[in-house]
């Protein structure tokens, strides 16, 4: 009963707000419908409309795919020190990165679900229907994992958000364990997806034992940059008390981080350019470039300047805690680790082919449109569930007022004019 009250309450927060909500709520519409039509054109034409040839098969959806994947595990670096350590200032703010982690991992199965060519087919993976191909197929373990991620990330947001409405103490004998769950789910999700590269001996490149720990390292700094962000503009726009104690030590996490990441970067490339061997023309291709192909060289260089100079930012206090370097720190490390996971991971692992053929790849226009879609459905998401977090985390929604209070006063009728 209450919980119809909640659903009739959340209803009414989405469907109230100002311009700047609605402007946002047409922006995120327009990036859909976009993506509609570009995921149109891909079905109807098939997947030649997308710049992905056999010499390069993977291309900006796995890309994004690989990226939102780790935005997706940051969650725990909020979860360890909220539930492991129980420090307050992190506690009171984890919900968003739960919520960020659910509107991440559905962007996730979007990029693979358009990134299948004959999407028609996709019942052959249902079991019982078909063949899921369990336990042989890295693929199939990767959607285990997602699936099971984004249910217990669901399943501890509602029932935190729903106790919250009828103010009732969360049960911790039901939540803690589903809590503790999800933080092994957060690693598993990102080195099997490592692994996923990292089982194709035919591609040398992706074909190391250090790939995994790397994803770990690079999702637990980027994830985290933009729940930095995301945190400053809650802090500076809404009610909602976020500690400067808990932003800082965040950016500190995400210093010990980079430096893994850069660190295990720079022991690829020592043994590749070291050992000399014909695997450094992949690094080679990345880096310098082949034969006068050097598409990806202006990409790859800017990604390690952004990563060092987040990591030299977020390693000294002084710019750690100042908010414009900060926030500068965060953006450069997004724009390096998202260049790293996404066209300096993906393009080089293909190029050259198994043949030796150097195909420069760059996404279509339909690629283009259909990854600004799914990123508008992401966002929509993220923007709704928070919409009904804040006004239940401000205590403005709960049982005895099922009308929030910025709903019911849109509902009152215009005060009469005076005479």
């Amino acid at each position: 009963m209450h919980f119809l009250e909640f659903v009739k309450g959340s209803f009414r927060i989405w469907t109230s707000g100002g311009k700047g909500y609605w402007s946002w709520l047409a922006f995120l519409g327009m990036c859909v419908m976009v993506g509609a039509f570009g995921y149109a054109e891909q079905l109807q034409r098939g997947l030649v409309t997308t710049s992905m040839r056999d010499p390069v098969s993977w291309g900006f959806y796995i890309g994004n795919f690989t990226f939102l994947v780790g935005v997706a595990a940051a969650a725990v670096v909020l979860v360890i020190p909220a539930y492991i350590y129980h420090w307050k200032p992190i506690k009171e703010i984890v919900i968003i990165g739960e919520l960020l982690a659910v509107s991440a991992v559905i962007m996730c199965l979007l990029f693979v679900a358009v990134d299948i060519g004959r999407p028609d087919r996709f019942w052959h993976l249902i079991p019982g229907i078909g063949h899921l191909n369990f336990p042989s197929s890295i693929l199939a373990w990767d959607v285990l994992v997602l699936n099971g991620y984004a249910v217990l990330n669901l399943v501890v947001v509602t029932y935190l958000l729903y106790c919250a409405f009828v103010k009732r103490e969360a049960s911790a004998s039901f939540v803690t364990p589903l809590i503790l769950m999800s933080i092994p789910f957060a690693v598993s999700i990102h080195t099997v997806t490592a692994f996923v590269y990292n089982g194709l001996p035919a591609r040398p490149f992706w074909n190391s034992a250090i790939l995994a720990p790397r994803f770990l390292a690079s999702a637990f700094c980027s994830g985290p940059a933009i729940i930095l962000v995301l945190l400053q503009l809650l802090k500076k726009y809404t009610r909602l008390e976020i500690k400067n104690e808990a932003i800082w030590k965040i950016a500190e996490l995400m210093a010990y981080a980079m430096f893994i990441n850069l660190f295990l970067l720079g022991a690829e490339i020592f043994r590749e350019y070291y050992s000399g061997t014909h695997h450094l023309l992949f690094f080679e291709y990345l880096f310098t470039g082949i034969d006068g192909k050097t598409a990806l060289v202006p990409y790859a260089w800017f990604s390690v300047f952004a990563s060092v100079a987040a990591f030299l930012i977020f390693l000294i206090p002084a710019t750690r805690k100042n908010p414009v370097t900060l926030n500068l720190g965060a953006l450069l490390i997004y724009a390096g680790v998202y260049i790293e996971k996404g066209i300096a991971l993906v393009i080089p692992g293909f190029t050259p082919s198994t043949l030796g053929e150097i195909y420069e790849y760059s996404p279509s226009p339909v690629e283009i449109k259909v990854a600004v879609g799914v990123f508008g459905i992401g966002f929509l998401i993220f923007t709704l569930m928070l919409k009904v977090a804040l006004p239940l985390m401000l205590g403005e929604f709960d049982i005895d007022q099922p009308v929030p209070a910025r709903a019911r006063d849109r509902a009152k009728p215009a005060p009469a004019a005076a005479g």
